[in-house]
């Protein structure tokens, strides 16, 4: 009579059991405070301004700052902080310095030099004591008295002088045009580098954040399928204190359990390590940490087709133009080396004015032009193996070309693919959650009426969570291969609008 009772209040219980993803869910949706609001509030997630600051003590890199943030907000913390994209943008700024020193061999030079001396001559002295004692000599032989006499030449000598040299290349033999173009090649090239680098930023940021929205979902499902083996055991144990069930009812249980539960500490490491990863990724204050704020569903349809896709992808990808400048950078530098075979034309004038200070005279001047010529005549093949080392380099561009052409298509490909799996997945993965979900209910309805196993409970607790890892699985893909099919065609905003019949997970 008492096995019966109990039987009844599970029945009726079975109204307010907690299942997961179809009938809860809100096990997957954010359980985290509000995301920050405005741009400002992103701030206290900024690294420390001193790029060489090192903490070295526990509590400056104890984390005391965590809280979610959406893709967007993700991307704006990428953007403004990560150091890679940093790196590149000074690399921008040392090309166009690079550029500027090219294009100073457009004007003259111009030196002006200016000098003033004060010296004391021991020739001078010499000469001047040489007359004295001659004069003396004269004088003892002449019998009278030297009579005083001024020096006739004066030992010190204040001079100042000053020089302007004016010099410039006539004709270069096309070395000075060819490295001004080399050096804005090279700019251009920067420039393609940085939008490479940013695109590149943003799918690692959005495949990071999937990363821990992934993570968090199966944290999620591993908690509900703890819940889902506690009851399970729990089940077990009163039917086998009642006498309906067996020892060995109870042994599978907390087998069950146990596996969940380890399923469980797995997840919830992946979650921390997958948080830590955007931390890095987005160069994150040593003491913040960061959760995804936007539920999982299907960020929107792809409309191109697959050959609109590649077209487009051709059209617009960044690597391609980069091979085209390293090709255009060989030929002006092939352009360079050859010029050292050619006639170098310069001319320079020099305009210099002396004064003597101690005089009376006034500063004089001169000056003097000239022009010069020269010309290799043999250089022992340096300036041609230059040449042909930059012609290698061009053809090396080219085949690059070919090769990143071959390579863009299949990213496209293998992208656009894998979003039509994932969109056929997520359609076949719901109907297998609602019926996993539908089967576990009716195995614990069989079970508590004694006309089923413990182990249809834990095979039917398996299979839901093996159909809700699939969903999300395939919802977090078919997102991926968005994100990846934006990277590789480029130029596309990152976050089309949702489609109008996109499901939420759980829905």
């Amino acid at each position: 009579m008492a096995s019966l009772t109990w039987l009844r209040q599970c029945a009726l219980g079975l109204g307010v059991l907690t299942l997961p993803w179809a009938i809860a869910p809100e096990l997957l949706a954010q359980s985290t405070p509000n995301p920050p609001s405005t741009a400002s509030d992103l701030i206290p997630f900024n690294p420390n301004p001193d790029p060489l600051y090192l903490p070295t003590q526990p509590e400056q890199v104890e984390i005391d700052l965590d809280q979610p943030i959406t893709l967007n907000q993700a991307l704006e913390l990428a953007r403004r902080n990560n150091r890679s994209l940093q790196v590149t943008e000074q690399q921008l700024q040392q090309s166009r310095a690079t550029l500027r020193q090219s294009q100073a061999a457009l004007y003259p030079s111009i030196s002006f030099q200016s000098s003033l001396g004060r010296s004391d001559s021991a020739a001078a002295r010499l000469q001047n004591a040489q007359i004295q004692q001659n004069r003396r000599n004269q004088a003892s032989m002449a019998g009278g008295a030297m009579q005083p006499t001024t020096l006739n030449f004066s030992s010190v000598s204040n001079t100042w002088n000053s020089n302007v040299q004016v010099g410039y290349n006539v004709f270069t033999s096309g070395q000075r045009p060819g490295s001004i173009r080399a050096a804005q090649e090279q700019v251009r090239n920067a420039e393609l580098d940085l939008q490479r680098q940013w695109e590149q930023l943003r799918q690692d940021v959005t495949d990071d954040y999937y990363n821990i929205q992934q993570a968090d979902a199966l944290v999620r499902i591993g908690q509900a399928a703890v819940e889902n083996s506690q009851i399970s055991l729990r089940d077990a144990v009163a039917r086998e204190r009642a006498g309906l069930g067996t020892l060995f009812d109870v042994l599978t249980s907390e087998v069950q359990l146990a596996n969940n539960q380890q399923q469980l500490v797995q997840s919830e490491s992946q979650l921390q390590i997958a948080r830590r990863q955007l931390a890095q990724t987005l160069s994150l204050n040593d003491r913040a940490n960061l959760s995804a704020a936007d539920p999982i569903q299907v960020v929107g349809d792809w409309t191109l087709s697959l050959n609109d896709s590649i077209a487009l992808a051709f059209r617009n990808r960044v690597e391609l133009e980069q091979q085209l400048t390293q090709r255009n950078v060989a030929l002006q530098q092939r352009r360079v080396a050859l010029g050292n075979l050619g006639p170098q034309l310069s001319v320079g004038g020099t305009f210099n004015t002396t004064d003597e200070l101690t005089d009376s005279l006034a500063p004089q001047w001169g000056y003097s032009v000239s022009g010069q010529m020269n010309l290799t005549i043999f250089d022992g093949g340096v300036s041609r193996a230059s040449a042909a080392q930059q012609e290698a380099s061009a053809a090396i561009a080219e085949t690059q070309f070919a090769s990143f052409k071959n390579l863009i298509r299949f990213q496209v490909e293998q992208s656009y693919f894998t979003l039509k799996s994932s969109q056929e997945n997520i359609s076949t993965n719901q109907a297998a959650v609602n019926a996993a979900t539908e089967g576990l209910r009716l195995a614990r309805l069989r079970f508590q009426a004694g006309v089923g196993t413990q182990q249809e409970v834990s095979n039917a607790e398996t299979s839901l969570i093996q159909a809700q890892s699939n969903l999300l699985s395939a919802v977090i893909d078919y997102n991926r291969a968005i994100s990846a099919l934006q990277r590789f065609v480029s130029g596309l905003p990152l976050n089309p609008e949702p489609a109008s019949t996109a499901p939420t997970i759980g829905e």
